[in-house]
Formats: C-alpha cells, sequence, structure tokens
C-alpha cells in the first residue's frame, strides 16, 4: 500500500471527501499521527484511506478551516431546509 503525505494548500476534493467523512465532527488527539520527516522534522497528520493508498495528511489551522469550509458547502442544502422548517406549522397545533 502506497503512503502520501499531503499539505492542506495540495488537496483534492476525493482526500477532503474522505477526511469529512472520516471526522464529521473534526479530529481529536487520538486521531493525530506523529512523525519525523526526511529532515527530521516533527510532522503531525491524520490519516484517511483509500483501496490502494494511505493520505497522511498535515495538520494545521488551515486544514481545520478548509476542511469547515468544505463540508459547510455541502451542508447549504441543510441550512435551507433547516431554514424552511421553521415556518412550517406543529402538527400539535392541527387539532
Amino acid at each position: 500500500m502506497k503512503r502520501v503525505i499531503v499539505d492542506y494548500s495540495k488537496l483534492t476534493s476525493d482526500i477532503l471527501d474522505l477526511l469529512v467523512e472520516k471526522f464529521p465532527n473534526g479530529y481529536g488527539y487520538r486521531d493525530i499521527i506523529t512523525f519525523k520527516n526526511a529532515k527530521d522534522e516533527t510532522v503531525r497528520a491524520v490519516e484517511v484511506k483509500t483501496e490502494d493508498t494511505i493520505y497522511l495528511v498535515k495538520i494545521s489551522l488551515k486544514l481545520e478551516e478548509t476542511m469547515e469550509d468544505y463540508d459547510a458547502e455541502e451542508d447549504n442544502f441543510d441550512e435551507v431546509y433547516d431554514n424552511d422548517v421553521e415556518d412550517l406549522p406543529d402538527e400539535m397545533d392541527e387539532d
């Protein structure tokens, strides 16, 4: 299986989909993998997998913002629906 280290600035929509699917409420401390890269720098990442590749996505504030923004774009339908629900009468009021 291939392992690929990815910076947030090079995320594809496919990898973002995997991240949002695996971590819908964000990632926690236990999800973080820490390792040394070839330059002996400490890197923190979260892992997502496809059938043939393990992606280690470097953690940064920008990653969190990118995930939130991407998830928000997909949730626009839910926001519209939630706003419409407020305008509907309660079923209990029909009696």
